[in-house]
């Protein structure tokens, strides 16, 4: 019975420890992306909220034909997809002005019908491929640049040395199935 007993408790006990171990790790991922980020940590977080509240903002006015990302690095708001009019376009654009704490949009919102799903795959599929060539070309710390892909344009945001632009430029423009790049980088010197 004690046996039984032993053997129930610590099955028990290893679920509830499982559950920490992603909790850990992800915390420790999170720890590392930050260390190897050049804002800080507040910023960081700061850029997250950011993101939330423009889009919640953003979905509670724009209409189910609308397809809008919201990008913030830095403080600095990053606007893609589709909206169906130009007043709509106008409007998201003014509803991320209102958010405490953003410094800047760049609204590349385009006016059209929105993307399909095989076409936002796509996109996912062209960040990847950009970043992992920014891994393995490794002329920079991969983590110091952001890429959103909409529409085969590739769109880069960072804090970066103007070499560290050019390069990843570089990179992003070789890249197949990229069309377009536009950098969205602040430069240190």
């Amino acid at each position: 019975m004690i046996k039984n007993f032993s053997a129930i408790t610590l099955l028990l006990l290893s679920t509830q420890l499982a559950g920490c171990f992603p909790a850990v790790v992800g915390g420790a991922t999170a720890g590392g992306i930050m260390a190897a980020d050049r804002r800080t940590s507040g910023i960081f977080v700061e850029d997250q909220g950011i993101e939330l509240k423009v889009s919640k903002r953003l979905l509670s006015y724009m209409d189910n034909a609308a397809h809008v990302n919201v990008t913030s690095y830095n403080r600095v708001v990053l606007l893609t997809g589709e909206v169906p009019s130009e007043a709509q376009r106008t409007e998201a654009e003014n509803l991320s002005r209102e958010i405490t704490n953003v410094r800047e949009i760049h609204n590349a919102l385009v006016v059209g019908a929105a993307s399909s799903i095989g076409d936002r795959s796509n996109d996912a599929y062209t960040t990847t491929k950009v970043k992992t060539r920014f891994i393995s070309e490794n002329l920079f710390p991969a983590n110091i640049v952001k890429v959103v892909t909409e529409a085969n344009t590739v769109y880069l945001m960072g804090i970066v040395s103007e070499k560290e632009a050019n390069d990843a430029v570089e990179i992003a423009r070789n890249t197949e199935g990229v069309s377009k790049v536009v950098k969205v980088f602040e430069y240190i010197k």
